[in-house]
């Protein structure tokens, strides 16, 4: 026979009771199977209520643990969502916009103030200011406060000079990266220099790659290329590429034995002409070949030696100054003198005319020549007006001015043209801005701006604005000393650089903002 075994629960086991009536409890289930369908058996959760009253539990839990195991998954599913949500307006950054809970209409209408109480009355300029915003009376009032304090306080200057100052540089910065990315020859135009302050900034060294190691005599810039050459008593000869950053060293030669005096491109900037200190042997470099050749002897030059020398602007023609006040016109091609003129005392300088047909030389006794190359006659002579020692010579590349320096300091100007036509020409301006010997003068390739400097004392460097003949006050800084005692000057080919060699080794570079090409 048999036996219904009881519904046993998961855990503890229950003994079954003896006493209960297996058949009677049978029919009690049925009747009340029938009476839940009655009630609405289909809902879901009758029949789950059932099965947990009257057995089904495996298959109760079994459901439980899935329903559960849906739910913590949606609610994961939720959350991530959520986290993506909110890392996605994190990204986004965009703010809830927030209703004001209260609005004025009068919030948009500018208050203004009645002027015509005896309080604030002073603080008009006129009856026309009978009312005032109060953005403008707060105006007034710091004026006027400033006013009584004898100007704003310094403080407030020096964040206002220093927010102007950080707005120039950066502006000049642009200036600089849209100048430096161009390269080649420049053949460039801007607007008249102005006279006053000019726009300057110093610059890495242009030898800054191999500093000489002792006093350079040289700086020039290459005709054509943005290159800049320098020599010295280091007995080298450097050159470097110009970019006001970094300005690499293309090459450096070394001349045994021979510090350098004087060094110079030829005009079509091919080759290098070195002259040294002692004796009349000079070389020249030719950078196309990477040769070096030494000149020992020059036919028709009896010069004991040969320093100071100038290099004619059409390239046929070297002119060397020789001793006991004699000037002698080698030609390039042949290498031989083929005229020689004299004046009365030594040459301290000489220059030729922009187009070449002249040569204009001083004595150290402040008097000047003039003559012409083909014939060598002597055009003009005449006395440097209040020279007491004559020291250098410039000529503007325009054909419109010559500069002529002293031992006094004392750089007179005059007019090219004057001083063909008058036997005694007087000077548009004598600059007495140098205390000491003028010995370098230059003028940039626009004939705007003469440098005057002398190798007698530190920072003594001046820049001359043409054509009001006036210096500008700005350079140099006489904070600190930048320039110390300038040997050589010269500026690149369109004036973007100025360039000063002086007695530490070093090529200072600055940049000439107002120009806008090498």
């Amino acid at each position: 026979m048999a036996t219904l075994m009881p519904h046993v629960r998961k855990g503890k086991k229950r003994a079954p009771d003896p006493e209960v009536d297996l058949d009677e409890e049978a029919n009690k289930r049925e009747n009340n199977v029938k009476l839940l369908r009655v009630l609405g058996e289909q809902d879901a959760s009758v029949k789950l209520l059932e099965d947990l009253v009257f057995g089904a539990e495996d298959e109760l839990v079994e459901r439980l643990e899935h329903e559960a195991d849906d739910m913590r998954g949606s609610l994961l599913d939720e959350e991530d969502s959520s986290d993506d949500e909110t890392v996605n307006e994190s990204r986004l950054q965009v703010p809830a916009a927030k209703k004001a809970v209260w609005e004025d209409d009068d919030d948009e209408v500018e208050e203004e103030v009645d002027m015509a109480h005896r309080f604030r009355k002073d603080f008009t300029k006129g009856s026309a200011e009978s009312r005032m915003t109060k953005q403008k009376l707060q105006q007034r009032l710091k004026e006027q406060f400033q006013k009584s304090m004898g100007g704003a306080p310094s403080w407030a200057e020096k964040e206002v000079k220093k927010k102007k100052k950080k707005e120039k540089e950066e502006e000049d910065e642009d200036d600089e990266d849209n100048f430096m990315r161009k390269t080649g020859n420049f053949v460039g135009t801007s607007e008249s220099l102005p006279k006053g302050i000019i726009r300057i900034k110093k610059c890495l060294n242009a030898n800054n790659d191999r500093p000489a190691d002792d006093r350079l005599t040289t700086v020039q810039f290459h005709p054509s290329a943005q290159v800049v050459m320098t020599a010295g008593l280091d007995h080298s000869i450097s050159l470097f590429q110009v970019d006001g950053k970094t300005n690499p060293k293309i090459q450096s030669i070394h001349l045994e034995k021979f510090p350098v005096n004087k060094a110079c491109f030829s005009a079509n900037g091919e080759q290098v002409i070195a002259t040294g200190m002692r004796n009349k042997l000079f070389y020249i470099y030719d950078m196309m070949e990477g040769k070096i050749i030494p000149v020992p002897a020059v036919r028709g030059l009896t010069e004991q030696r040969v320093k100071e020398f100038e290099v004619s602007p059409e390239g046929d023609f070297i002119l060397f100054t020789g001793s006991s006040g004699y000037l002698h016109l080698m030609t390039m091609k042949t290498k031989e003198v083929i005229r020689s003129m004299k004046v009365s005392g030594n040459v301290c300088g000489t220059a030729f005319s922009a187009d070449g047909s002249k040569i204009f030389s001083k004595s150290e006794e402040g008097e000047l020549f003039i003559w012409d190359v083909r014939s060598s006659k002597c055009l003009s002579r005449f006395p440097d007006e209040g020279c007491v020692g004559g020291t250098s010579i410039a000529l503007s590349p325009d054909g419109q001015y010559l500069a002529c320096g002293s031992q006094s300091g004392v750089v007179n100007v005059y007019s090219q043209q004057a001083c063909l036509r008058e036997a005694e020409p007087k000077p548009l301006k004598a600059v007495m801005n140098l205390l000491t010997a003028a010995t370098a003068l230059r003028f940039n390739p626009s004939s705007e701006i003469l440098a005057i400097a002398s190798r007698a004392d530190d920072e003594a460097n001046r820049l001359v604005h043409l054509p009001s003949l006036t210096v500008f006050s700005n350079f140099p800084v006489f904070r600190r000393k930048t320039i110390y005692r300038s040997q050589c000057l010269d500026f690149s080919p369109n004036s973007g650089f100025y360039s000063v060699a002086n007695n530490k080794g070093a090529a200072l570079l600055f940049r000439l903002l107002h120009y806008k090409d090498f």
